[in-house]
Parts: C-alpha cells; structure tokens; sequence
C-alpha cells in the first residue's frame, strides 16, 4: 500500500471530525487525493453494524458484543473502502479507527487494552496507521460542547456516565504512552483555528 493512512481520535465532543473536513479541504486544495472516513461505519455493512452501536435503545448491549461489533465492522470498512483508497496512493483520514476499541472497549469497559488489541489486530490483519492525532480535551468540556450542538447527533456512548469518559481520557494518555512513535497529541481546547495549524503541521509531516 502506497498512501498514507491517518486516524484521528478523542473523546466526545473533542473536535476531531470538524478538523478532519478542514484538513480534507485544505490538502485538497493542494493537490492531494483525499478519502475522508469515520468508525464504526464508512461503508453499507459497517453503518448497518453502527447502527446497532449506537441506537440508545441499546442500553443493555454486553461489553464484549460490543467490541466484538466494532472490530466487525472496522473488518468490512478496512476491506471495502480504507486498503484500495491505500493502494490508490491516496490519503486516508479515518475518524476513529483501533485506538478507540482498546480505550472505550479495553479501559472504559474493562476488557483489558492488550486483548482488545489483538482482537483488532485480527480483524485489521495488523494494518495500523502511519499518523494518529490524538485530541486532548478534558470530557468535562468535550461534553459540554456536545450537548451545546444542537445538530450533533447524541448517541448512545454520549448517555454514560462522566466517570466512564474519564475513563475514557485517561485510556487514551495511557494510548499515547503506549504508542508514542504513532501517536500525537494536539491541545483540543483551543480554537478551531489553532488547534486546525496544529493537526496540519503535523499531517504535513507525513505527505
């Protein structure tokens, strides 16, 4: 594979997928080729999998279901979509990707880091990405700024508990220590602006 593989990750409300459309454009507007795409989902069978993720009706769905879910549907999108864009020399920007399984799943459920990882070591035939971007945002803010965007939609991991995304952010310091040639982290609180010429400088990097 030929192109450059990009994830990015944070909890809610961190920002991660309105930088990931101005990082498209912007590298568009320079001559790359593109492909932005999101977990769970990106593709027919991966958003009908992401669909049973999220509906909050969900609320009794068992831990390992629940990353065993995710890992089948990053499978189908891995194939379908995020290899071939690779092998077409393209730039994938992925919101979300492994990272998440072993935070939300691995710490936040309580499955275990290194289990989840080799669950979706399996699923991914070991395909990681070149450059992951961490948002670093505290969840009390990431929150907040969730529940302030009316248009956002609020999903069924957005209903747990604050401790549960505290949980969440300290799994992914502990990413970031365990990963630290892949992972950067980017200062999420700040502007839009800021936190944009951060992500791209280091984006930039790695074209």
């Amino acid at each position: 594979m030929s192109g450059v593989f990009i994830t990015f990750e944070g909890g809610e409300g961190s920002g991660k997928t309105t930088i990931a459309n101005l990082i498209k454009n912007q590298l568009e507007k320079e001559g790359y080729s593109v492909v932005l795409t999101r977990e769970p989902g990106g593709v027919a069978i991966a958003e009908q999998i992401r669909n049973v993720i999220v509906d909050v009706n969900n609320t009794n769905m068992d831990a390992r279901t629940e990353a065993l879910l995710y890992a089948s549907s990053r499978r189908q999108h891995l194939v379908e979509k995020i290899i071939p864009a690779l092998n077409e020399n393209k730039i994938v920007i992925c919101d979300r990707y492994v990272d998440s399984s072993m935070v939300y799943q691995g710490i936040g459920r309580g499955l275990g880091v290194d289990e989840v990882y080799n669950m979706n070591l399996f699923a991914t035939e070991n395909i990681l990405p070149h450059l992951t971007i961490f948002f670093d945002i505290k969840p009390e803010l990431g929150l907040q700024r969730v529940y302030s965007n009316k248009n956002r939609e609020v999903n069924r991991l957005d209903l747990e508990a604050l401790d549960f995304h505290q949980k969440v952010y300290d799994g992914y310091l502990t990413i970031c220590n365990k990963f630290p040639e892949r992972i950067v982290k980017v200062d999420a609180s700040l502007s839009i602006d800021d936190v944009f010429q951060s992500v791209y400088n280091e984006v930039k990097k790695h074209l």
